[in-house]
C-alpha cells in the first residue's frame, strides 16, 4: 500500500472571506453561482454521462463511475472556470488583455475562453510545464512565456506582468468565479446520479474541490466530498491539519496539474466549511492508477486526474459498498515522457489482471 496522510479538521480564520494580496477576494460561493455558471456554459462545454467501470468496482469493493473531464475541451475540467469568469468581465476589462499563471491546464482553458471573446491573452508556465500543454495553449493563440520551477513561481511573475501592462488577472483557482464554473461538475453528477454516497476530486489549489463541494453540500449535505492531494504537494493537507494556510518550501510530484505550494485563502475556506476529509497518496500509487486507466479502461489520464482512483485503490477513503464518482479531471499527458512515467512495482497489483472496463 502507497504512503497516504489522512487531513483532520481545525477551525481556520473567522469564516469571514477578507482580502488576499490585497485583492477583495467577496463572501461565500452559493448554489445559485453556480447554476449561473452552468446557464453560461450550456452551449460551451461537452457533456458526457457518467461511466460505471466495472473493473474498479470489483477492485474498490465500491460501485466506481467516472466523470470524466479528461474528455473536456482543452483535456480538462478548466475551461469551465476559465470561461465563466472571462464571460463575467467587461468588454473593457477583457480588452486590457487577460493574464494567467497556470501548470498547463488552466492556461489552455483561459486561452480558449479568451479567443472566443477575441481578448489578448499572455499565459505564464513553469519552465518544466509538460510540452504538449505548451503547445497547446499557444495553439489557441495565447502567447505563452516560461518563468520559474514552480507554478507559484509562475503565477508571481504573471502577476507582475499583468500589473505592469494594466491587464486583468485570471487567477487559476482562488476567484469564485472560477470556482462557480468548476462548481458545475457537481450539478450534472447530481442531476445523473442523485442517490450517490461519496465524490472524490484532485486538490492543487483547491477551486476545483471548492467549487463542486459547495453545490453537493447545498443540494444533498449527506453526500460526502472526499479530496485526494500527491504526498509531494499536500499544502491543503496540511493546512486543514494544522488549522492554518501553509505553504511549502517546494512541491515534487509526476501530478504535475496538482503541484502547488499552497492552497487559496478562500479555497481553503470553503474546503474547510464543506469538504469532509483530505488525503494524500504517494506518486507511485499515482502512476498505478495512471496505468490502470490506460490499461483497463483505454484511457490516458493525467496524474492529477488519477489520484481519486489511486486512493480507492490504496484503500484510504472511508467508504466501502458505496455508489462513488471519481472526478477525472484531466488527461494532458507528455507521450514523450509517458514510458518514463511507468510504476516501479506492478507485479503484486490486481489491476494489471483479469477483464478490462
Amino acid at each position: 500500500m502507497g504512503f497516504f496522510i489522512l487531513a483532520k479538521k481545525r477551525p481556520i480564520g473567522s469564516g469571514r472571506i477578507g482580502r488576499a494580496g490585497g485583492v477583495y477576494l467577496g463572501d461565500w460561493l452559493t448554489l445559485e453561482d453556480v447554476q449561473e455558471a452552468a446557464r453560461r456554459l450550456e452551449t460551451v462545454i461537452h457533456h458526457f454521462p457518467l461511466q460505471r467501470s466495472q473493473t474498479f468496482s470489483r477492485l474498490c469493493n465500491n460501485q466506481v463511475y467516472l466523470k470524466l473531464e479528461n474528455l473536456q475541451k482543452t483535456g480538462a475540467f478548466k475551461i469551465r472556470g476559465a470561461y465563466n469568469k472571462i464571460a463575467s468581465l467587461t468588454p473593457e476589462a477583457r480588452s486590457k488583455g487577460i493574464f494567467s499563471a497556470s501548470a498547463g491546464n488552466h492556461a489552455q482553458g483561459v486561452a480558449l475562453a479568451a479567443s472566443r471573446f477575441g481578448a489578448p491573452c499572455t499565459i505564464v508556465m513553469p519552465e518544466g510545464a509538460p510540452e504538449a500543454k505548451i503547445t497547446a495553449t499557444r495553439g489557441y493563440g495565447s502567447r505563452v512565456e516560461l518563468a520559474g520551477a514552480t507554478y507559484d513561481d509562475a503565477h508571481a511573475y504573471a502577476q507582475r506582468l499583468c500589473e505592469e501592462q494594466g491587464g486583468t488577472f485570471v487567477h487559476a483557482f482562488d476567484d469564485l468565479m472560477v470556482m462557480a464554473g468548476q462548481g458545475t461538475i457537481a450539478l450534472e453528477i447530481l442531476a445523473e446520479l442523485p442517490d450517490v454516497d461519496a465524490v472524490v476530486v484532485p486538490v492543487g489549489g483547491g477551486g476545483l474541490i471548492a467549487g463542486i463541494a459547495t453545490a453537493v453540500k447545498a443540494i444533498n449535505p449527506r453526500i460526502k466530498v472526499f479530496g485526494v492531494q500527491a504526498a509531494g504537494a499536500a499544502a491543503a493537507v496540511r493546512s486543514v491539519r494544522e488549522g492554518r494556510r501553509v505553504t511549502l518550501p517546494d512541491v515534487a510530484t509526476v501530478a504535475d496539474g496538482i503541484a502547488v505550494k499552497s492552497p487559496g485563502e478562500l479555497t481553503l475556506q470553503h474546503i474547510v466549511r464543506w469538504v469532509d476529509d483530505l488525503v494524500a497518496v504517494s506518486d507511485e500509487a499515482i502512476l498505478r492508477a495512471m496505468y490502470a486507466f490506460l490499461e483497463r479502461t483505454k484511457m490516458l489520464v493525467e496524474g492529477a486526474g488519477a489520484v481519486g482512483l489511486a486512493a480507492l485503490l490504496e484503500g484510504v477513503l472511508p467508504v466501502r459498498q458505496k455508489k462513488v464518482v471519481l472526478v477525472v479531471s484531466g488527461g494532458n499527458v507528455d507521450i514523450a515522457k509517458l514510458a518514463s512515467l511507468r510504476p516501479l512495482d506492478r507485479s503484486e497489483s490486481p489491476v494489471f489482471s483479469g477483464e478490462s472496463r
